[in-house]
């Protein structure tokens, strides 16, 4: 075999050398894959029992919260789902968040559970870096929220 002086390496380095290319963008792929995989929106578990599990879903633009019973804590992934708001944010908008609850139990302690639904959506916010002036909690008319009791117990986020 004749060798090329003008050649870096020989066969079998050239060949090493592409195996950890081919290796690097597999990695690569991968990862950029699952980052993919865990940014996408949450769906709503349709299973047995999902009346307790809190989740985030985004709906024709707007952000939705869905929330345990009796509970005001965040689904995990939460400033996932508020970091995608961010752009919009930057861009001079503001953000209007309303609390819902469902129709069981005591209303005035529902009205106060969907306050504090919102302000935990607000406080995420904050800590993300928003601005408090681009930020509005309104107490929607009918505070009692639509669909099933699940979908009932939400905060919802839309953007101005």
């Amino acid at each position: 075999m004749a060798t090329n002086p003008n050649a870096y390496l020989d066969e079998d380095e050239g060949v090493a050398l592409r195996l950890v290319g081919i290796l690097v963008v597999l990695v690569l792929c991968l990862a950029i894959g699952i980052g993919v995989y865990k940014s996408r929106p949450a769906k709503p578990p349709a299973l047995a029992g999902a009346d307790e599990v809190a989740a985030i879903v985004v709906e024709n633009g707007v952000v939705k919260f869905f929330f345990a019973t009796a509970s005001a804590e965040l689904a995990e992934g939460a400033d996932a789902a508020l970091s995608a708001l961010m752009q919009s944010l930057a861009e001079g908008r503001s953000v209007v968040i309303s609390g819902y609850h469902d129709a069981s139990g005591d209303a005035a302690l529902n009205a106060d559970l969907a306050r504090r639904r919102a302000e935990a959506v607000r406080d995420a916010l904050l800590r993300l870096g928003v601005a408090e002036a681009a930020l509005a909690l309104q107490k929607p008319a009918l505070s009692t929220g639509s669909g099933t009791p699940r979908e009932a117990r939400r905060v919802e986020v839309l953007i101005r």
